[in-house]
């Protein structure tokens, strides 16, 4: 194999198929890049067996050919280049020769033959979202799954089409988070992703409008960017009814500003620090929210203007899950939705209909 690529071009490519190599892996030849170089494109492939990336770029290939090396040190090695045309041959020994101006590396690299091969996905399109949305929706879902593995099915964000419609949907137990998109579609699925592919997937989509292509079988999902192709194991399992979840009504409601709320929550959750119960309490009045925490390092008490329909109502929760949906909100009204003191509190913007979040509260030894 020998072929020669601009370094920029180069290292962007392994960047990307990099993210599937976890470094965990049993397998030592998961822990490496397979490069195959035909046609003068050069295909780089990484997997962690529930992950694989594909990506191609241009390259002048002079002979074909494929192999495996290590993907951290072939990535640092690239990096750390000049930025110039970088030759890689294969020479005898099962050895790489990596040029670059005056820099000569010579690596051991592992044989092709060994690296597991990608799932056949028949890909005929079955629906396409535009990156720039694909990446906001799992920027506004993926903070609400679970970290633990008590049970598996919740650490991913549910994929469901239905009635022309994206919902992508996760929760934690203390949380859900609901994000919805139109989709020009007749089809109806519905699979669990893992929040590992759907994290990756993110660094790799731009914010632009070009499609990406989604393919499904049973077992696996396959998202094409056009150059890049990403694979992934689903979740097996059935998936928590979220509509069961989400209240149909509420006794009282505010309109409030989302920066003026959120900058009070991260404030008064300064005090609130205290064994990780992060616990800030709301004193819901006519026009005013009253936001305090008290713990042995003080107190403080925070006031912000509010429209409010309904009786006031005192609640308290756990400041990281209220400024964690804040933060990913985009905008400026929100309205918040309350039943009782120990009943969810339901979040949503004020104008576009485009996203629930669903809040538990705290209770407190007087409710």
């Amino acid at each position: 194999m020998k072929f020669i690529c601009q370094k920029n071009v180069l290292q962007e490519a392994i960047s990307i198929a990099q993210k599937a190599v976890t470094g965990k892996s049993t397998i030592p030849v998961l822990e490496g890049l397979l490069l195959k170089a035909v046609n003068n494109t050069l295909t780089i492939i990484g997997s962690d067996a529930d992950l694989s990336i594909e990506t191609k770029c241009e390259a002048e290939v002079l002979e074909f050919g494929s192999i495996v090396v290590d993907a951290k040190l072939l990535g640092e090695i690239i990096r750390k280049l000049p930025n110039d045309n970088v030759e890689i041959s294969t020479l005898e020994n099962n050895t790489l020769q990596i040029y670059c101006q005056k820099s000569n590396f010579t690596l051991v690299h592992m044989s092709a033959d060994d690296y597991p091969t990608l799932p056949q996905i028949n890909e005929n399109m079955i629906f396409n979202v535009p990156q720039c949305i694909l990446k906001n929706m799992i920027k506004g879902t993926i903070f609400a799954i679970a970290q633990d593995e008590t049970r598996p099915i919740l650490t991913g964000v549910l994929f469901e089409v239905k009635d022309n419609k994206l919902n992508m949907v996760a929760l934690d137990g203390y949380r859900l988070a609901l994000r919805s998109e139109y989709l020009e579609t007749a089809n109806t699925i519905s699979a669990v992703i893992p929040g590992k592919t759907l994290n990756e997937i993110a660094k790799i989509l731009e914010d632009k409008q070009d499609m990406t292509y989604i393919t499904f079988t049973t077992n696996h999902i396959l998202f094409n960017l056009g150059n890049t192709k990403v694979i992934s194991r689903l979740l097996e399992g059935e998936f928590i009814k979220y509509t069961s979840i989400i209240p149909d009504e509420h006794n009282l409601k505010i309109t409030a500003k989302r920066s003026q709320i959120l900058n009070c929550i991260e404030r008064a959750s300064l005090l609130a620090k205290e064994g990780n119960t992060n616990l800030i309490k709301l004193n819901i009045q006519e026009d005013n929210l009253i936001i305090t925490s008290n713990s042995q390092l003080g107190k403080v008490k925070e006031e912000l203007s509010i429209i409010l329909q309904g009786q006031p109502l005192q609640i308290a929760f756990n400041s990281k899950y209220l400024i964690d949906v804040l933060k990913i909100m985009e905008e400026e009204e929100i309205t918040m939705e309350f039943s009782s003191a120990v009943s969810p509190c339901i979040i949503r913007n004020k104008e576009v209909d485009n996203c629930i979040y669903l809040v538990l509260p705290v209770r407190l030894l007087n409710n």
